[in-house]
């Protein structure tokens, strides 16, 4: 039995079944991953940022290898290599680019050109705005709940606020909107549809898959965790980072500045040896980051911590050495569903609750309350 599909702007202009979207976290959205999000009838995304433009390459081709359905591409914009990617992408006719910083006008105009989706993930409603005026398809609006680099502000005020601003409020916004930041589940679904987004992003949810290539000893500390168990530290990368509390982090809580900065430069050099990339490269990006306005010098030198510190943790399995991002949704799961049993579960859910609601709106609603096909 398959849970029929709710159709959304989204979902028509990515081309999925479902809007359900699998984010791209460094180190864990894979060709597998995504390949399977996508199979499942979700948007599944690479997460380029940790990769080499080789890397990149070969994972697009092992994607394409394994489904036949719309995929996206994590990319980060202010990579000294963007230009190349965005190509790489086009000539691969890969659907969605995702970016997690703004990307330049120029290179929405060269994707959309191209015929690519084009969705920025933000967190502030005039960041929203700004994108969606550069010719921007949709955007992903991360509450504080997320993990990784997050904000400060939950997702049951961003998202109305994000919404309101591109014009929402009292019907479809000017671009569609996914929610993302505490969400795992049907409800989590009809409530961001209810505040008007027209679909939802997981990252913690699907990395805690079966078809997720984390460690199985990493995914058990994982499911071992509470609501109270992630803490958002700047002593990872000098940027707000949402990660499991463990002592290594509790270490960097407590550390001076001088060791901080003494480690992200060994990590940096380390993740500069494993990449094959040269000290101008990252002295280029460093630069690049720092013409964004997004980061301080100090920031962007210990941003050289954060691939090396995941990797250590989210693919060698190291969690005394690594850092483990999370969302607090964490507290929350507690099996590792594939991703095709995560997304029928959710959807199950989602039309069960539309049902229940029905009753009180016989309106459009109950329209979409099918639960198979």
């Amino acid at each position: 039995m398959r849970a029929a599909p709710i159709a959304t702007r989204f979902t028509e202009l990515v081309g999925v079944d479902y809007p359900i979207v699998q984010t791209g976290m460094g180190w864990v959205s894979g060709p597998s991953l995504t390949a399977a999000t996508a199979n499942a009838g979700g948007l599944g995304i690479l997460a380029s940022a940790t990769m080499t433009f080789a890397e990149l390459e070969a994972a697009i081709a092992k994607t394409k290898s394994l489904t036949d359905r719309p995929f996206g591409v994590n990319l980060r914009a202010d990579a000294t290599d963007a230009a190349e990617r965005v190509d790489l992408m086009i000539r691969e006719g890969v659907k969605v680019a995702s970016f997690a910083l703004a990307p330049r006008p120029e290179l929405i105009d060269k994707l959309k050109s191209a015929g690519s989706v084009v969705i920025p993930s933000i967190g502030a409603a005039k960041h929203a705005v700004k994108v969606a005026s550069w010719g921007a398809d949709a955007v992903i609006v991360q509450g504080g709940e997320g993990g990784g680099h997050t904000g400060p502000v939950a997702t049951s005020l961003l998202l109305p606020s994000v919404i309101d601003a591109l014009g929402g409020a009292d019907g479809p916004t000017s671009i569609p909107v996914v929610a993302a930041g505490g969400f795992f589940d049907g409800r989590g679904l009809v409530a961001a549809l209810a505040y008007g987004a027209e679909g939802i992003a997981m990252g913690t949810r699907f990395l805690l898959t079966s078809d997720s290539a984390v460690p199985d000893s990493v995914k058990q500390e994982y499911l071992q965790r509470g609501l109270a168990d992630t803490v958002v530290s700047t002593k990872v990368d000098g940027m707000p980072h949402r990660v499991l509390r463990t002592e290594l982090v509790a270490a960097l809580e407590s550390g001076s500045r001088a060791k901080a900065l003494a480690a992200a430069a060994r990590n940096a050099n380390e993740f500069k040896q494993m990449t094959g990339m040269r000290w101008t490269t990252l002295l280029r990006d460093g630069r690049s980051m720092k013409k964004s306005g997004e980061r301080t010098w100090q920031q962007i030198i210990m941003a050289g911590n954060t691939p090396m510190l995941l990797r250590a943790g989210l693919v060698d399995g190291n969690t005394e050495a690594g850092v483990l991002a999370s969302g607090q949704v964490v507290g929350m799961i507690d099996d590792l569903p594939s991703c095709q049993e995560l997304i029928q579960s959710v959807m199950t859910q989602a039309h069960a609750r539309l049902r229940s609601l029905a009753v009180a709106d016989s309106g459009t609603v109950a329209d979409q309350t099918a639960v198979t096909e």
